[in-house]
């Protein structure tokens, strides 16, 4: 990587890593372009050779972090020794779920604004070329698995939205019992959902 491209990187992390910050301590109604920048120490039109507006910066970060997440469960994924679909789901789930518990301004701040088309956005569009294109990881899962699917990614979405509502509720709020206490229960489900979507042979 050249110096001009090194540098561009640097900026563009300097503008994500300083929105997040920003973001995660007032909220985004209360963060200005202006507050970045000056937090950033860049200039405005620095702000804009990357970014359309703060809900474009939000919606990326959103992605970026989900990335990371996935990036960081997969990785524990391929170290593991786990080979059958739904045990590897089940895995992705709980190492999420766990990260998450670990950081919740992360929780609060991708739950928050979250919704498929952003999450979708996430899977197919990595930001940087250290994010992971999951949407790929998971097509890959799908044909590596030992059973057919129908409707793949609409299993996807019932998956994420169920982990993703009743998982906030537990971390946040201990609501309706902690995190520890709802896997269980978390885990059937998941199964009984990638069961529904199994072909039979």
């Amino acid at each position: 990587m050249g110096k001009a491209a090194e540098n561009k990187k640097m900026k563009m992390e300097n503008l994500l890593n300083t929105s997040f910050e920003l973001f995660t301590s007032q909220g985004i109604n209360k963060t200005s372009i202006q507050d970045i920048v000056n937090k950033a120490g860049v200039a405005k039109g620095t702000f804009y050779l990357y970014f359309k507006d703060k809900y474009d910066i939000r919606n990326r970060l959103i992605a970026h972090k989900s990335s990371q997440l996935f990036m960081q469960a997969y990785t524990a994924l391929e170290e593991s020794d786990i080979h059958n679909f739904e045990d590897r789901i089940v895995f992705l789930v709980n190492h999420v779920l766990d990260e998450l518990e670990a950081n919740k301004g992360l929780l609060a701040f991708i739950y928050k604004d979250l919704s498929w088309a952003v999450f979708k956005k996430a899977l197919i569009s990595p930001l940087t070329n250290e994010d992971v294109d999951f949407a790929e990881i998971y097509r890959k899962m799908v044909e590596e698995s030992e059973v057919k699917f129908s409707d793949p990614e609409v299993m996807l979405f019932l998956i994420i939205e169920l982990v993703g509502s009743t998982g906030y509720s537990s971390i946040m709020y201990n609501d309706p019992v902690s995190l520890d206490s709802l896997k269980p229960h978390l885990e059937a489900t998941v199964r009984s959902i990638i069961r529904q979507y199994t072909i039979s042979k």
